[in-house]
C-alpha cells in the first residue's frame, strides 16, 4: 500500500506545487499599471494637502473606496478644460464609455473570496498609508505593500481585532 501511495502522493504535490508556482495570481502587486492621464496624488494628497476620502468618498460607506467622479475634478479644475460636464441622457443599458468619464486602472486587487470593506478600518483610525503606502509623495501610485492574508492577520493580531475567519471570507 505506501509503495503505491507515497510516490502517487509525490506527483501530486509536485503537480500542485507546479500548478501553484505556474498560475496567474491576480491579486499580486502589479508595478506596471498605468492610468489613463497622469494624475498625480504627490500633487493633490502631498502639496495641496487634499485627504483622501475627499475623492474616494466611497471607502467610509462602501466595499471599494471609488475614484471621484469627474465632477469632483471640475470642482477644483473648472469646466473649461473639460468643455463642461454634459447630463447622462444614454439608458442604463448603454455600456459605452462616454466620453467626458475617465475609466481608472486598479492598482489593488483583492481575491473574490475576500471581503473587505474600508469603513471598519477607517472607524478605527487606521491611516490609509498603512495599507497604500506613502501615497502623498506619489506621482503615480503603486503598490509598495503585498496585501495578503498574512499582512491583514499581521496587522489585526497587533491592533487586537477580530481573527475570525468570515470577518473577512465569505
Amino acid at each position: 500500500m505506501n509503495r503505491i501511495f507515497l510516490p502517487l502522493a509525490l506527483v501530486w504535490l509536485i503537480i500542485g506545487a507546479t500548478v501553484i508556482a505556474f498560475s496567474q495570481r491576480p491579486w499580486l502587486p502589479r508595478m506596471d499599471v498605468v492610468q489613463p492621464i497622469p494624475f498625480s496624488h504627490r500633487v493633490h494628497a502631498g502639496l495641496n494637502k487634499i485627504p483622501c476620502q475627499y475623492c474616494h468618498e466611497y471607502a467610509r460607506r462602501s466595499e471599494n473606496a471609488g475614484v471621484p467622479p469627474i465632477e469632483r475634478c471640475v470642482g477644483c479644475h473648472g469646466s473649461g478644460i473639460l468643455g463642461g460636464i454634459k447630463p447622462v441622457t444614454r439608458p442604463w443599458t448603454d455600456h459605452t464609455q462616454p466620453s467626458f468619464e475617465i475609466r481608472w486602472n486598479r492598482v489593488y486587487v483583492l481575491p473574490d473570496f475576500v471581503k473587505f470593506t474600508h469603513r471598519p478600518h477607517i472607524n478605527a483610525g487606521i491611516a490609509c498609508q498603512h495599507c497604500h503606502g506613502d501615497v502623498q509623495n506619489m506621482d503615480r501610485v503603486v503598490p509598495v505593500k503585498e496585501i495578503n492574508m498574512g499582512f491583514c492577520v499581521d496587522c489585526h493580531t497587533k491592533r487586537h481585532a477580530s481573527l475570525d475567519c468570515v470577518s473577512c471570507h465569505h
